[in-house]
């Protein structure tokens, strides 16, 4: 096989090993799948992969449960550098107002990966949040959410937002969704990157 399609493959496996070891908790090689300096953002955390896995494992010591799957991917190379679109959900359960819950959030991963020293690795990784919804885990439940707490949040990530609001997280309000300003910034970004720009992360 020719460099370009080994380079695809290990891009795919570099993707789909982040999504089955971090919900895994496998965190030793979770660690492996970014560059040192690689970045998460997110509903909930914005930063530095490294404090990512820690607070990621601070969460489930608290019963935080986020999981996520994997759908159709997309790989723009060039070179050593990459831009990778991958179908996802995340689903996060919790309690609200009492009633288990599961908040189910559709969108893509945005990554801007590269290969360093022979290694593929995550520099950067900014989700699309498309549309979200909340579902009682018993179908008979009656669920009460507070109408203007849920419209602050941005259509994309509504749900979500409201049920990690709940828990204590602060939630990021200009995260990228399927159309608008950020998204278009991101995909300006992500094409600056693969013609060799510097990353402003």
């Amino acid at each position: 096989m020719n460099t370009q399609v080994l380079d695809r493959l290990a891009i795919r496996d570099l993707i789909e090993n982040w999504a089955l070891w971090r919900d895994a908790g496998d965190w030793e090689r979770f660690a492996t799948v970014w560059h040192d300096d690689g970045v998460m953002m997110a509903t909930w955390f914005q930063g530095p992969a490294t404090d990512f896995i820690r607070v990621t494992q601070e969460g489930w010591a608290k019963g935080v449960s986020i999981l996520h799957f994997l759908g159709g991917m997309s790989i723009d190379l060039a070179g050593d550098r990459a831009i990778v679109q991958t179908k996802m959900t995340i689903s996060q359960r919790g309690n609200v107002q009492e009633v288990p819950c599961d908040v189910v959030c559709t969108g893509r991963f945005y990554d801007f990966v590269e290969k360093r020293a022979g290694r593929w690795g995550v520099v950067l990784r900014q989700p699309i949040y498309e549309k979200d919804r909340i579902d009682p885990i018993d179908p008979a439940a009656q669920l009460q959410l507070d109408q203007a707490a849920l419209a602050k949040f941005p259509t994309g990530y509504r749900h979500l937002a409201y049920i990690q609001t709940l828990i204590g997280y602060t939630v990021k309000l200009d995260m990228p969704q399927l159309t608008g300003a950020e998204v278009n910034r991101l995909y300006a970004r992500g094409q600056a990157w693969l013609a060799g720009g510097a990353l402003d992360k």
